[in-house]
């Protein structure tokens, strides 16, 4: 029996399959080391793993947050505390795209949801990547950043007037209350990118098209073109952004002569499938 998991800072995703292929699935809310300790970890997972009643031979587990050993340490314990002595790996959530999107085949992997990341993966491990740099100074074609730049124009009055009045009619925002939720509220990455389905519901008003043209022109251009491995490899994305814009997203690659590999809304059904093979 196997167990993976995909985690974001905002839910993991869990899947348990048995030796006959059948699988099952649960959620909980996201285990990202960074901000979250073995202890606390463990005080969500205890109940949540008795329910599910997992007598797993391997745990596979990709997140967001795990950057190095001393981060992968904080989940593996929590996991083996829960679970007992068994193969257990914990990889960054960029490794989990890769293996979902390209198999063990080289390709360059791309995450487009709340963030957004790139990396050169050779088939076995990812070589290199584009640091992606956060919603601040960087994440483009991210939802964070699309929520950033929507509010700045909504403000600033940038966004024409007929679309003004539907994101206010939507939203109805207080200018003082997005600042105190962006400068001082907790996870205004999540935040911001809650605004990104207003592009998705607009999205055939010139407006919207052109906003969502010139973000993914500015991830392929700052992130995958800086990779030389682009130029013969296929370029696929996992992420609920790249999923519901793949269309744009795809004129964007035909624009820069880029290969369009997969799109897959989730990596996890495809994390079975590479580890499955295994067993």
């Amino acid at each position: 029996m196997l167990l993976i998991a995909d985690s974001g800072s905002t839910k993991t995703d869990w899947l348990v399959a048995d030796d006959f292929g059948t699988t099952r699935r649960f959620q909980t809310s996201g285990i990202n080391p960074v901000f979250r300790s073995t202890e606390d970890i463990l005080a969500e997972l205890g109940s949540v793993f008795k329910k599910q009643h997992l007598p797993v031979e391997a745990v596979y587990f990709y997140g967001a947050g795990v950057v190095n050993e001393e981060k992968a340490a904080v989940i593996r314990r929590a996991l083996l505390t829960l679970l007992g002595d068994r193969p257990c790996e914990i990889a960054s959530d960029v490794l989990g795209a890769a293996r979902a999107l390209c198999g063990r085949s080289p390709g360059i992997a791309c995450i487009l949801g709340t963030g957004a990341n790139a990396c050169y993966y050779d088939g076995q491990q990812v070589v290199y990547g584009i640091p992606p740099m956060g919603y601040i100074l960087g994440d483009e074609a991210s939802g964070a950043v699309m929520g950033k730049y929507l509010l700045g124009d909504y403000f600033k009055q940038v966004m024409p007037a007929d679309l003004r009045t539907k994101f206010h009619q939507k939203y109805g925002l207080d200018k003082n209350e997005v600042i105190d939720r962006v400068y001082r509220g907790e996870k205004p990455n999540k935040y911001l990118a809650s605004f990104a389905i207003f592009l998705n519901e607009e999205r055939e008003h010139p407006y919207c098209h052109a906003f969502l043209h010139g973000q993914f022109h500015a991830f392929l251009q700052r992130n995958v073109l800086q990779m030389p491995e682009s130029a013969s490899l296929p370029v696929s994305f996992v992420g609920s952004v790249a999923y519901h814009f793949q269309d744009i997203l795809n004129e964007e690659l035909l624009n820069l002569g880029l290969n369009k590999g997969l799109v897959l809304k989730e990596p996890i059904d495809a994390l079975f499938a590479y580890h499955s093979a295994e067993f």
